[in-house]
């Protein structure tokens, strides 16, 4: 860990107590409305609106079992995509008779489009020579407003709530103290720099386009991405955490992220990818079964023998 915090760049620490004392000084303003549509006999399903720094109002899907709780809770962090979804697509509904579930919608993102749309690809890169208006800065506020959000809930229990999705569930479960457990699969802010260099696969390519058009700006790009990178980010994670290498082939395999777990403060391990979408999620699944003190996992219909 020394090794890591001597190789830090100082405006790293600067920079995120900036945005954080900048999202406390506003109100989340939360809305709750039920969603019907998406409600079951063992779940109901809220939208939720909150707003983030800017300011900026951003969407939410919440779900809460039915029964008396409290229950552990799950943290769906936004893929790189336009799509928010209640769970992710091929999750099992299931899980919602178990967990509750908020799966965030980030600014730019459907349903938190308003007055900002966000372009994919392109979303890697906007700003990104700037880092005091990088989009990422936002959108890690309000990766941490709804996590902030999750914990109010009365329904949930404080000591079994997992944040999971790529580098944005580890940035929020440095950034905030209430992810009690982490699966993360790194895909964008890990040696960003250094990895676009040895692929042509996007998002990573995204990278490579913008500094072929604007070489002139590489220094730039390059401090933005230093305030992002998961080396910094990972002493300050308390969480267990499971580090998950990327289920297709890329520059993020499990020998390239495994210095990661070296400087997780809490206890961690990495899952080396078997190349099958279904191995692979099963893992995960087990795996937050376990760790929440349940015998058997809820698994998709197609996954089941």
């Amino acid at each position: 860990m020394a090794a890591v915090d001597r190789n830090r760049p100082a405006a790293f620490q600067t920079y995120w107590q900036e945005v954080l004392q900048e999202l406390a000084t506003i109100p989340s303003a939360p809305e709750v409305e039920e969603l019907p549509i998406r409600s079951t006999d063992y779940a109901t399903c809220f939208t939720v609106r909150l707003t983030s720094i800017g300011p900026y109002r951003i969407f939410a899907y919440l779900s809460i079992p039915q029964g008396t709780g409290p229950f552990p809770a799950r943290y769906y962090l936004p893929r790189y995509g336009s799509v928010v979804d209640p769970i992710p697509q091929g999750a099992p509904n299931g899980l919602r008779s178990r967990y509750v579930t908020l799966s965030v919608g980030v600014r730019g993102q459907r349903m938190a489009s308003q007055p900002y749309s966000a372009d994919i690809p392109g979303l890697l890169t906007e700003y990104i020579d700037d880092s005091a208006a990088y989009r990422f800065r936002g959108i890690v506020a309000d990766c941490c407003r709804g996590m902030e959000y999750l914990a109010s809930r009365p329904e949930v229990d404080p000591q079994r709530v997992v944040a999971i999705g790529n580098d944005l569930a580890m940035i929020t479960a440095a950034l905030t103290p209430n992810a009690t457990h982490l699966v993360c699969t790194p895909a964008l802010f890990y040696r960003t720099a250094d990895l676009a260099l040895s692929t042509e696969s996007y998002p990573l390519e995204e990278l490579n386009d913008y500094l072929r058009l604007y070489p002139d700006k590489r220094e730039a790009v390059y401090a933005t991405l230093s305030c992002f990178d998961l080396r910094w980010f990972a002493p300050q994670v308390r969480a267990v955490t499971l580090l998950a290498a990327p289920t297709f082939a890329g520059p993020m395999d499990a020998e390239t992220i495994a210095p990661l777990l070296e400087s997780i403060d809490g206890n961690a391990e990495l899952h080396d990818s078997e190349h099958s979408s279904y191995r692979d999620g099963l893992y995960i699944e087990e795996w937050i079964t376990r760790q929440f003190g349940f015998s058997e996992p809820i698994l998709p219909e197609h996954w089941q023998p």
